[in-house]
This record gives C-alpha cells, sequence and structure tokens, in this order.
C-alpha cells in the first residue's frame, strides 16, 4: 500500500492557498517540519496526522489515496451548488447548513477521539 501522505498535504494545502510557513504557525510546528512531510522526508505521529485532517478539513483518506488524481467530490458539489444555487429556497439553504454542520461536529469528535 502506497503512502501519499506528503503528496497530498502539499496538494490540498496549495489547493486552499494556504502559505507553508502559516500553516506551520498554525499548527504549533516549525516550517522546516511541514517542509519535510510534505517532501517525504518525515512523517507526523498520529495526533499530528489528525490536526492535520481537522486544519485542512480532510475526510477523505489522504493516506492511502492519491487526492491528487481522483475527480475531486469537492469541486463537483461546488459546481453543483454554483450552477443551483439560483433554485434552493432558503429552507434547502438552512437544511443543507444544518446537515453539513451537523456531520463536521461528528467528523471532529470522532478526530478528537471522543
Amino acid at each position: 500500500m502506497e503512502n501519499y501522505f506528503a503528496k497530498n498535504i502539499k496538494y490540498l494545502r496549495q489547493k486552499k492557498k494556504i502559505d507553508q510557513q502559516i500553516m506551520a504557525e498554525d499548527l504549533g510546528i516549525a516550517q522546516s517540519t511541514l517542509s519535510c512531510w510534505e517532501n517525504g522526508l518525515r512523517t507526523p505521529d498520529l495526533d499530528m496526522i489528525g490536526k492535520i485532517a481537522k486544519y485542512l478539513n480532510i475526510y477523505d483518506d489522504f493516506i492511502t489515496k492519491d487526492l491528487t488524481k481522483e475527480n475531486n467530490n469537492n469541486d463537483e458539489l461546488d459546481v453543483l451548488f454554483s450552477k443551483n444555487k439560483d433554485i434552493l429556497t432558503d429552507d434547502d439553504k438552512e437544511t443543507m447548513k444544518f446537515i453539513i454542520e451537523k456531520r463536521k461536529r461528528e467528523v471532529d469528535k470522532m478526530l478528537d477521539g471522543e
């Protein structure tokens, strides 16, 4: 099983337009540490992997799955919403917001080990 962690965190950080120094500061690590992770020279411990997942809002398997080559569901979702935003009622939007926030809380609890 191939490890795609390095490739994926760099890809996701750049896709979200987050500067490497900013991400390192936000995670409480040195920029050189993040650089080593992105270049596959080192790998963080499991606690830090959880923090990175939470920071980047990653809910896919970003260790054994190459997210750079996949048809990204988030991009598809963005396109779907932007094409159809005019037909959604306020109630539709509130329902979707509720579902997304509920799921995010569930995933955050899971990542925090609760």
